[in-house]
């Protein structure tokens, strides 16, 4: 099988090492030539355009800053490729954009499927990364090899597209916890809490010690809040006495103020007995949409880990 990598950055460039080290008659491009040196010297060829390189594999993976270059890497992939070939697309990408691309290549007879990674730089080098991938299930299941050569956590998500919503989800979910943790620090630090106690007291409390998607799995996506763990009632207390601090110190505190309140629209419902997680679903009709899972299948898996 050979393969072929596209883009030589951080993370490209050390996936691109993993792919040699696994192995793989590999084929590299950069529109920055000097990139190619690190793959090459481990064994890789280097092409001199992305339509050369489209022309001499039957794999090919790109890792792109985005949708305009991967829009523009692609118009030349779908040129050279041939029938049967496979566009493994690891950037992080826009889902509009990759089922585009997807369809443009379902014309040429070229099966197209979204793999963004998470990991990181440190990740690419390891290998220590999750790809979720959205495409054709056979197709991913068949090339499957070139992707454990990546990453320790490769994840069929689903159809097209899939994978980069998925992607999306997380990575936006860790920069709104970032906003709001850096508001509830603030305002810890300014009553007068010394910073690195702070962080290890809350390290040690209950959502410290409990992965935070996880969180997931118990009432919302069951769509069940009762019994509850802990009920709304007492939940809004809690978080109307920490706006009431950020109050008192002149701390902004837009966020918990915007938990707080879902928390008293979901209080004035009724639903003060309810499980704390309730607020979730005014999210839930907002967007449309209704969550429900199975327990098993949530355990299922939760019992991989």
């Amino acid at each position: 099988m050979k393969v072929g990598y596209i883009g030589l950055g951080t993370m490209g460039g050390s996936m691109a090492l993993n792919l040699c080290s696994a192995g793989f008659d590999l084929t590299v491009y950069d529109i920055r030539p000097e990139m190619a040196a690190r793959p090459v010297a481990a064994g890789a060829k280097r092409a001199d355009s992305v339509l050369a390189l489209a022309q001499t594999v039957d794999v090919v993976l790109t890792s792109l800053p985005g949708p305009l270059e991967a829009q523009a890497v692609g118009a030349d992939l779908i040129a050279g490729l041939k029938r049967g070939s496979v566009w493994f697309d690891v950037t992080t990408n826009s889902p509009t954009v990759v089922r585009a691309l997807s369809a443009a290549c379902a014309e040429k007879g070229i099966n197209m499927l979204d793999a963004p990674v998470s990991g990181g730089p440190g990740g690419a080098k390891s290998g220590k990364m999750a790809l979720l991938v959205g495409g054709d299930e056979a197709t991913f299941n068949q090339y499957r090899t070139v992707l454990d050569a990546i990453g320790d956590q490769v994840l069929y998500i689903g159809p097209i597209g899939a994978g980069t919503v998925a992607k999306l989800v997380h990575n936006c979910a860790g920069y709104a916890i970032q906003t709001a943790l850096a508001e509830v620090f603030t305002v810890g630090v300014k009553a007068g809490v010394e910073p690195l106690a702070l962080w290890n007291a809350v390290r040690q409390c209950s959502l410290g010690r409990q992965r935070t998607f996880d969180r997931l799995g118990k009432q919302f996506l069951q769509g069940s809040f009762e019994p509850p763990d802990f009920a709304l009632k007492l939940a809004l207390k809690d978080v109307a006495l920490a706006t009431e601090l950020g109050r008192e110190l002149g701390v902004p505190m837009r966020v918990a103020n915007l938990a707080h309140a879902d928390m008293t629209e979901a209080l004035n419902r009724g639903w003060g007995e309810r499980d704390s997680r309730v607020p979730m679903l005014l999210q839930e009709e907002r967007a449309g949409v209704t969550i429900k899972v199975p327990v098993a299948d949530i355990q299922a898996i939760l019992a991989k880990d």
